[in-house]
């Protein structure tokens, strides 16, 4: 069987960084963080009191007032990105055949939210069952992506990946898959969460997962850094339209960059430390480069998990040291997550939309905050501190990796006709 090639033509984003895909773009570049102090509810009594959440988010552009309140905020961040990346790759025109659009969405929450506010609604009453009829509608995971396709009138396949932070990878591995297969000739693909709540932040301190740098919350996110203390909270939604390259070259459609491979592991290790040697993230790397006949030598570029974690960032990097050799020296690495904060299921999406744009303008977003070498990382390693770093990027990796051990990864290159 023939495999086809699939590239990307529509992207979209409602990010901590803005609510457009070239605001985002270029607060990444110049190493902006989004974190700041909650707005969403009074946070004084919790350990962590910052994230980074979207700003200025406008309903009306999106939906009527009718409309939104049957929608989840994680749902309305991913409707209004794949509207954005729709319009952005015309994939809904009168040109395209619906029935081969499909919609493949991750989320590794969904409507925290709705769920919070029933469950506290019910528990402020006298034990009398009062739900809103829309409650399990729009709190459940998959939901988001079919107001996607109802949206647009996407007839294709339609299904969202559940994998904590790997979510929407595994969301992008599967559309580039069922393309490549012929199963469909464009895909909305992505991922959204909007966890920036009581539920949120009070399960995520109960881990002791977050950062907690009341005092400078610009600064808390600083994967690589000595001083690093764990991950600070995002929340948002990005869109990517991928396609079969013949499909988009025949209606004109232009390309940001070809996905050329997928690979997914393991760690078989614990429920949210991933394993100290980086088992899981090497096997992971290593087969998207198998299916993407990729030799390690022509990676340019690595956008990590990078969560900001003592555990996890070391246990990344010696997985692309093992993977890598002395290649891994002439690379750059960076972890966007710096200036986004972790956007759970949605990290993967955002993150690709981030090295597909590294790929497109040959500039490698910074690694920010960084002041305090770790001993345990090589210096060797080039992990973009501070400061954007301009250079040619015709293959790069986007690692994402999840509680359970779950992990994936996508491998993109510069298009080429």
């Amino acid at each position: 069987m023939q495999l086809k090639r699939v590239v990307i033509t529509g992207l979209g984003g409602i990010t901590p960084l803005g609510n457009s895909v070239t605001e985002f773009w270029n607060n990444l570049i110049k190493g902006v963080s989004g974190a700041a102090a909650i707005t969403r509810f009074n946070a004084e009594k919790f350990k962590t009191r910052f994230a980074c959440e979207v700003k200025g988010f406008n309903l009306d552009e999106y939906f009527d007032k009718k409309e939104a309140r049957k929608l989840d905020a994680y749902s309305q961040y991913g409707i209004a990105a794949s509207v954005q990346a729709v319009a952005d790759s015309g994939i809904a025109g009168d040109n395209v055949d619906k029935n081969e659009v499909g919609v493949i969405w991750g989320s590794g929450i969904g409507g925290l939210d709705t769920f919070q506010a029933e469950a506290f609604g019910f528990a402020k009453g006298d034990g009398t069952p009062r739900f809103n009829p829309f409650f399990i509608p729009k709190m459940i995971a998959d939901i988001c992506s079919g107001h996607i396709s109802m949206r647009f009138g996407f007839r294709g396949p339609n299904f969202t990946t559940v994998s904590a932070c790997a979510s929407s990878t595994n969301a992008l591995i599967d559309s580039f898959t069922y393309i490549r297969m012929g199963k469909a000739n464009a895909i909305v693909t992505g991922g959204s969460e909007a966890a920036i709540n009581e539920c949120g932040i009070g399960g995520f301190n109960a881990c002791q997962a977050m950062s907690t740098r009341n005092d400078d919350p610009a600064s808390a996110s600083r994967p690589y850094d000595r001083d690093r203390e764990g991950f600070v909270l995002g929340e948002g939604g990005v869109a990517i339209v991928l396609e079969e390259l013949e499909h988009a070259q025949a209606r004109g459609a232009k390309i940001y960059a070809e996905i050329i491979g997928g690979g997914m592991s393991g760690d078989a290790h614990h429920i949210t430390a991933p394993h100290p040697e980086g088992l899981g993230a090497k096997l992971v790397m290593q087969r998207a480069l198998k299916d993407a006949e990729i030799s390690i030598e022509e990676v340019d570029y690595i956008n990590t998990h990078g969560t900001s974690t003592p555990l996890g960032d070391i246990a990344e990097l010696k997985a692309v040291e093992a993977l890598f050799g002395e290649h891994a020296y002439k690379m750059n690495i960076s972890s966007t997550k710096s200036m986004t904060g972790h956007l759970l299921g949605a990290a993967g999406a955002i993150e690709t939309m981030a090295t597909v744009l590294a790929i497109k303008n040959d500039i490698v977003p910074p690694t920010i905050n960084f002041a305090n070498p770790d001993s345990e990382i090589n210096p060797r390693l080039n992990l973009t501190f501070n400061t954007a770093q301009v250079r040619k990027i015709n293959v790069a990796i986007s690692n994402t990796f999840g509680f359970g051990g779950h992990n994936a990864a996508v491998v993109l290159k510069k298009f080429v006709a």
